[in-house]
């Protein structure tokens, strides 16, 4: 499997400024004083070796949106925030003329998750077949209420593919065009869904706009069990741990130290932040990150968890 993230961010979208790219234009111009560059390809070879992630790239701005990749012809994605947008046009490119079937998982249908799907192409292209599942009873109505006036020009009724809703069952497995789902009510104000996802002896855990109260021993070793040697756990890391403990305590969002330490109880194989705070920068994120690395050496006891900070535009294999 392939997941391919093409929103990453969480609570409202963001952009790059002109100021952040002028600032990351005069760290990069001052890090490449006396380098001896001459060429496209010694330049090319410098941001790469060189630059900090956070100065040559940008974690990008989009909120929540992931795709999973089976290598089937039906396709999956969890949430619809903004950056449905892009993934929409992308997956009508990859199908050219072949039927189109997008399956949708909602963790919730808070509008940061929801409001992609008016710019999501596939919706308005007769054929396309688009499932959208949940656990929430209020599903179809978030999406239908968000298109309806006066909030948007372009009502519902008027999409052109076949769009239908399946209710799921928390705690239950089911089949999704072969792939293996079962979703997990998560902490968070209205209530949210985890899934986890198997093929081929493979394993991912999407869990975001979820709260971990380690300190609550019973609920921790439900989420343990639900973790469990998964091969990839995308995590909502929203918070610092101070704040998920004080001003944000019930704000229904976790830490990078309580992804740490929930996937090291789990055995979990790599590790992806992910729901970023807003009004982090590209630099903030990339210092969450090294953080996070660095408490995961500190309390390794064993096998070696991998973690990365989710960015727009990243891929990995499963």
């Amino acid at each position: 499997m392939r997941v391919r993230f093409w929103g990453t961010r969480g609570s409202i979208p963001v952009a790059l400024t002109s100021a952040d790219i002028r600032r990351k234009l005069e760290k990069a111009i001052f890090a490449a004083a006396g380098k001896g560059l001459r060429t496209p390809e010694d330049i090319h070879r410098f941001v790469e070796r060189d630059l900090d992630f956070s100065v040559s790239h940008t974690y990008g701005g989009h909120s929540p949106c992931v795709e999973i990749d089976t290598g089937s012809e039906e396709f999956f994605v969890c949430d619809m925030g903004s950056g449905a947008r892009p993934l929409g046009g992308n997956l009508l490119e990859r199908a050219q003329r072949r039927p189109v079937i997008v399956n949708i998982f909602m963790s919730h249908v808070h509008w940061d998750h929801i409001m992609g799907f008016p710019f999501f192409a596939p919706a308005y292209v007769p054929g396309v077949k688009i499932r959208i599942h949940g656990c929430h009873d209020c599903v179809e109505h978030a999406f239908r209420l968000q298109q309806s006036s006066p909030f948007f020009p372009v009502d519902f009724s008027r999409l052109s593919a076949s769009i239908e809703f399946v209710k799921l069952i928390p705690g239950a497995t089911t089949t999704v065009g072969g792939l293996t789902v079962r979703p997990m009510l998560q902490r968070h104000t209205g209530d949210s869904y985890g899934y986890r996802f198997e093929l081929d002896g493979k394993s991912i855990v999407y869990s975001t706009d979820s709260e971990h109260k380690l300190e609550d021993t019973a609920e921790t070793a439900v989420f343990t069990e639900f973790f469990r040697g998964a091969d990839l756990v995308i995590f909502d890391a929203m918070y610092s741990l101070a704040d998920a403990v004080s001003v944000k305590e019930d704000w229904g969002h976790s830490s990078n130290i309580v992804a740490v330490e929930l996937a090291q109880m789990a055995g979990v194989r790599r590790l992806c932040l992910f729901h970023h705070e807003p009004a982090f920068d590209d630099e903030r994120i990339d210092a969450v990150l090294k953080d996070t690395v660095r408490f995961e050496e500190l309390t390794r006891e064993s096998a070696t968890l991998a973690v990365c900070a989710a960015y727009d535009g990243l891929e990995l294999e499963v």
